[in-house]
């Protein structure tokens, strides 16, 4: 199966159930280049038929997650406690997580504050959730990244 139709199985498969917990708006941006000293990538199972999964960024520790849930929406963030609430309501488990090792933590927060800023336009394969975390890695320095598309099916590296 090729990027384009794993793209495609997400965008409608990720959709959360409509009272599913999927974060909170970040109104004002409290974390600091220093959270990416611990920086993971995960991923949970997908809602339906998406056998391809859900990806969220993990930084801080025992910090915080963040990640896009739905067309044009604002970016989300969560702490641990509202992480296990978005596991639990939207019948979701997580199935691995990677450390990233962020050379530019400065970066990787400027692109995280100018993401969290706007709506992410979802448009299947160019923006979903695995470029949004793609995006900030990038700008941290790393070149981990998904080949194909499908966190379920291969390493992000």
């Amino acid at each position: 199966m090729g990027r384009a139709t794993n793209s495609a199985i997400q965008a409608n498969a990720n959709k959360p159930k409509p009272s599913a917990y999927i974060g909170e708006m970040m109104y004002n941006c409290f974390i600091k280049p220093s959270n990416f000293n611990h920086t993971c990538v995960v991923v949970v199972s997908g809602d339906s038929i998406n056998f391809c999964g859900h990806a969220l960024l993990h930084i801080g520790g025992t910090g915080w997650y963040f990640h896009v849930a739905g067309f044009n929406e604002v970016p989300r963030f969560m702490n641990e406690a509202g992480y296990k609430r978005y596991l639990k309501e939207g019948g979701k488990h997580e199935i691995r997580r990677w450390t990233v090792p962020i050379r530019n933590p400065l970066g990787a927060h400027r692109k995280l504050e100018e993401l969290l800023s706007k709506r992410w336009q979802w448009l299947l394969l160019p923006n979903n959730c695995v470029s949004f975390v793609e995006e900030i890695v990038f700008a941290g320095g790393s070149n981990a990244h998904l080949h194909y598309n499908c966190p379920t099916l291969e390493a992000f590296k």
